[in-house]
Order: structure tokens, then C-alpha cells, then sequence
């Protein structure tokens, strides 16, 4: 069986995270995605769809640290029901996607930040929630350059090399 969802949109709230007693990062958030067509009538139409999404690891600290609501997003997971009893008794589900795949697209200044950009965070296995997070190499900088305090690796990234 095969279970991948991939979805493209603006975060929906700013990132919820929260720590297991064993020290790895969860958070929580949803994406806005939306869809344009038109109707029988021929009138044009947009259907807008929130979706939950949950990160783990390290992940979770990269998108809480550099997303905030209405980054514009790129993820791919897989899909999971949650279900829990409510404080009334009655049970209750959703469904949620695990985040495994993060690619933040948008640019520096929508996150506060000077150019455009791209960077993608490998999402940690969440059955494997001690598993580390391998940060991309950086490029080889010239030496003034390597003295300036940049977080972020700039990586240069045409329009034709977005999968949408």
C-alpha cells in the first residue's frame, strides 16, 4: 500500500511546538490549500481546504523558527488519523498529515529576511523519533563571506524548477 499526500499552500496558523518528556520537538499547524474551477453555470469558483500537519524533530524546530502564518509551503507526508476522547465522553477523530518532507518557498522577506530563497528539511521518521537531522552542506563561500552570520544557505532556484 502507498500512502503520500503532497500539498502547497500557506500556513494557516503560526506553528504550535511542544516537547516529549524525552526531548524531541513536535509541532502543530494547519496549511491552506485551494483549488479554482468553474461551476456548471460557468461562474468561476475557488474551494479553499485546511489541512492539519504535524512535524517531528528537528523539522518541527526548523518550520518554528522560520515559518509563521501565511508562508507560503511546500510538504509531503503521509496521512494519519488521530482519535481521542473528548471530555464529554464521546470520541472523536481527524485526519492529519505527517510531515516528512519540507520545502519553505515564499522569500526572506515574507520571514523577515533579505532575498528569495528555497531550503528543504528531510522530516525525521516518526518511528524513529531519535533519529538526527542531517542538515545540508553548504557551499564553499568566499572568505568574506564566510565571516557574515547567515543561517540560511542561499540556494538559487528558477521558476521552471518548482513542481507547480
Amino acid at each position: 500500500m502507498y500512502n503520500k499526500v503532497i500539498l502547497a499552500g500557506n500556513l494557516a496558523r503560526d506553528i504550535e511546538i511542544r516537547y516529549t518528556q524525552g526531548g524531541s520537538a513536535i509541532g502543530k499547524t494547519a496549511i491552506a490549500t485551494s483549488r479554482r474551477y468553474k461551476s456548471q453555470t460557468g461562474e468561476q469558483k475557488e474551494e479553499v481546504m485546511f489541512i492539519d500537519l504535524t512535524f517531528f524533530g528537528r523539522t518541527a524546530e526548523i518550520a518554528n523558527q522560520y515559518l509563521r502564518k501565511g508562508s507560503k509551503v511546500l510538504v509531503d507526508g503521509r496521512l494519519t488519523l488521530e482519535q481521542w476522547t473528548a471530555q464529554d465522553g464521546s470520541k472523536r477523530s481527524r485526519h492529519t498529515v505527517t510531515v516528512e518532507n519540507l520545502q519553505m518557498l515564499g522569500s526572506r522577506d515574507e520571514m523577515g529576511t533579505e532575498s528569495s530563497y528555497q531550503n528543504t528539511a528531510p522530516a525525521d521518521n516518526y518511528a524513529q523519533p531519535e533519529q538526527s537531522y542531517n542538515a545540508p552542506s553548504q557551499p564553499q563561500r568566499a572568505p568574506q563571506e564566510q565571516q557574515s552570520n547567515h543561517t540560511i544557505p542561499e540556494i538559487d532556484i528558477s521558476e521552471d524548477e518548482i513542481p507547480f
